[in-house]
């Protein structure tokens, strides 16, 4: 099986409402989707949500590395042959991962259909009988947060993820205490504060704050590059810690597991350029006594089910977060959640059938690659 044309669409996901986290807000979300078809018929799908707070790539440059580099050199490879295409990438261009994930995704799904089974089944099988997933709140007034937060838990979700990091630390500390206090303990909540918090000292002294109301864990409390500083806040507080930004390659990895600078680490195929990384990343992680989650960069149900395939297939990945066909108005995909899991559907490939309609309708700027 040869790949003998790709097809690149730029797409905006209209949003139910504005997303908005430390760095920015989001009226929309602005995604690649690559589609791969072989000499056979099959046809595969993947993903890029390229960012420049996170993976360091431009949504217009990312296109156009996709249309110049990445495609074309695809060409004429056969999917199964997955390191050599990485191989082939890097060696054009450095970095650049979530450009790379949507080739990796769409090659998994031709892998899948290709052989007639799930994606998960190609990197480890089914490790977990169901994957659940958390309400996501965006930064608003801690009296938004706290009454989105009891809407939630009435909707039947069994976790919240809060985003925090916007203003100051105290202001934020503000806003999680009001969600716990509205929503008692019981409920599970992990916080993100997407890199928020300007030095290791305000991180402590917010997280002490904290120590008491049964915080799940505190994400990227600090700037990414910082390791060392995810590790001072680590030693000083109870609460345990999650890498995520922080995590952009394999010697990232290995750094925060030699300098025990977090609990739990988030692994993001846009950042680690694909399936094939991320189970890689996993067992590395599962080496050194650690458990992931499986991060969203607020992908469709293209980009959400390959991270669930992931999950699905690691038994040290303990919880997911991806969520982004929630967030949408409209969509591509057919993922479907019914509150608190996702339902992977055991089709081949990803197994999720694509709106060819919607594909278009949401597409505004597209090319093809051929030969």
């Amino acid at each position: 099986m040869k790949i003998t044309k790709a097809s690149l669409h730029a797409v905006r996901f209209p949003l139910n409402e504005p997303f908005i986290i430390s760095y920015a807000t989001y009226p929309d979300m602005p995604a690649l989707i690559v589609v791969l078809e072989t000499d056979t018929g099959l046809t595969g799908y993947g993903e890029a949500v390229p960012d420049e707070h996170v993976t360091g790539e431009y949504f217009t440059a990312a296109f156009e590395i996709l249309k110049e580099l990445f495609l074309p050199a695809i060409i004429g490879m056969s999917p199964f042959d997955i390191e050599a295409i990485h191989s082939k990438m890097n060696a054009l261009m450095a970095k650049n991962s979530a450009a790379k994930a949507a080739v990796d995704i769409a090659c998994y799904d031709l892998m899948g259909k290709a052989t007639g089974q799930p994606v998960y089944n190609l990197i480890g099988g089914q490790a977990t009988a169901h994957l659940d997933y958390p309400r996501v709140l965006s930064i608003e007034a801690p009296e938004i947060m706290a009454e989105k937060a009891k809407q939630a838990v009435e909707r039947g979700y069994a976790s919240l993820k809060l985003k925090v990091g916007k203003g100051q630390a105290q202001e934020d500390v503000d806003r999680i205490l009001a969600v716990r206090a509205a929503v008692g303990k019981e409920m599970p909540i992990r916080v993100d504060v997407n890199q928020g918090w300007k030095s290791s000292g305000i991180a402590v002294a917010a997280i002490k704050q904290l120590e008491g109301a049964d915080i799940a864990w505190i994400e990227q409390p600090i700037r990414m590059g910082d390791i060392r500083g995810l590790a001072e806040i680590r030693s000083k507080t109870a609460v345990p810690i999650m890498a995520d930004e922080s995590i952009q390659s394999m010697e990232d990895l290995l750094e925060i597991i030699r300098l025990q600078a977090a609990d739990v680490i988030n692994i993001k195929l846009m950042k680690c350029a694909g399936i094939f990384h991320a189970v890689q990343m996993a067992k590395v992680a599962e080496a050194a006594g650690m458990l992931c989650q499986i991060g969203s960069m607020v992908e469709s149900s293209v980009g959400s089910a390959a991270g669930y395939h992931v999950a699905m297939s690691r038994i040290n990945i303990e919880s997911t977060e991806l969520t982004g066909p929630l967030l949408f108005s409209e969509e591509i995909g057919d993922l479907v959640y019914e509150h608190p899991y996702v339902l992977l559907s055991g089709k081949p490939g990803l197994g999720v059938e694509v709106d060819q309609a919607q594909l278009k309708k949401l597409t505004v700027k597209s090319h093809i690659i051929e030969k």
